[in-house]
């Protein structure tokens, strides 16, 4: 796949301008979005993506194409992850809901930054060592297991990052204990202060920093193109602000959304394993030579991916569905009494 300097170039611009006019249409003037505002844009966001996949099916072929579909749904999934935490990071800090797409907005751009220097960094460690790939499929698999273990308790995990950066952060810069607006800084009798708002964006970063390391070896098991890999990582994480608003009430519902995306990573886990045994050159396996494997396709892939995202928020929806009826019967049992 041979990208062009002006192919990233008009890239770039095309993603940088969707943010400037993100901010400027609905950021800017602090409010809380409607549940139709939230709606639409998320799905403008999703066509954007797909007309971009069918842009790099028609240049580069179906064989690229698959692979940054692939790629983008699993980033997609993968940031409605990151929204659980979200949602728990602007609860911790009552964070006004007019104020949320500030902070949001500028915690996504950072995210893309970050990613595109982890994405960089990846590219350069596979085209030097081709052993990465056993490190990219262990993480994953290893992933897997942590992100099992810990489903459903996303709050105790960042009321301990948050213990241990309000007093990090508080060692450099004096913070108020409340809320200026959107403002991150503020001033009071002259003297500089950082609002809560800091403090939540940086809880925010961090997160995201988090969660590229799942994600950037994760896509990597998919493509080993720099371009769509970077490509697919924007594209998911762009609407995740409207996304935040749209699913907000939804994610609660989510039950089983951890564990799916725990088989998709050790899914791809697997397959990173497989693709280094078949360029395998460490001499203390196979005595350095490759292994003959099957090669997980693409389009297998891309179906596994779909079904295992399927299956998990159908049953929970299902599982939501029986929990809450479960309750409402208990509850009208309780209020009616035992009778006379």
């Amino acid at each position: 796949m041979n990208v062009s300097l002006t192919v990233w170039i008009v890239t770039l611009v095309i993603i940088g301008g969707l943010f400037v006019f993100d901010y400027f249409a609905h950021v800017r003037v602090p409010h809380e979005p409607t549940l139709k505002e939230s709606g639409f844009w998320s799905a403008f966001y999703v066509i954007i993506a797909l007309v971009f996949g069918g842009f790099i099916w028609w240049k580069w072929g179906g064989q690229y194409g698959g692979e940054y579909y692939a790629g983008f749904v699993t980033e997609k999934a993968l940031s409605v992850d990151n929204l659980f935490v979200f949602v728990v990071i602007m609860a911790r800090f009552a964070v006004p809901r007019q104020y949320q797409q500030k902070v949001l907005l500028l915690g996504i751009a950072m995210a893309i930054v970050m990613r595109g220097v982890f994405i960089a960094v990846g590219a350069a460690a596979i085209n030097a060592y081709s052993w990465v790939f056993y490190l990219f499929g262990a993480f994953l698999i290893y992933t897997a297991v942590k992100l099992v273990r810990e489903a459903g308790h996303e709050e105790e995990a960042e009321a301990g990052r948050e213990d241990k950066l309000i007093p990090f952060v508080n060692r450099f810069v004096p913070t108020t204990d409340e809320y200026h607006g959107d403002k991150l800084f503020t001033r009071i009798k002259g003297k500089r202060f950082a609002t809560p708002m800091l403090l939540v964006l940086i809880m925010i970063g961090f997160t995201d920093l988090l969660f590229a390391l799942d994600s950037v070896p994760a896509i990597y098991g998919l493509t080993e193109e720099p371009y769509i890999v970077f490509a697919a990582n924007a594209f998911a994480l762009m609407g995740l602000r409207q996304l935040f608003f749209l699913l907000d009430g939804l994610l609660d519902r989510l039950v089983y959304l951890s564990y799916g995306l725990s088989i998709i990573l050790g899914f791809i886990g697997v397959k990173l394993l497989f693709h280094a045994l078949q360029k395998n050159t460490l001499s203390f396996i196979n005595g350095g030579q490759a292994v003959d494997l099957p090669k997980i396709s693409t389009g297998l892939s891309l179906s596994v991916i779909l079904g295992v995202l399927v299956i998990t928020t159908v049953a929970s929806l299902i599982k939501s569905s029986y929990d809450a009826r479960t309750a409402a019967a208990v509850s009208h049992e309780d209020s009616s009494g035992p009778a006379d």
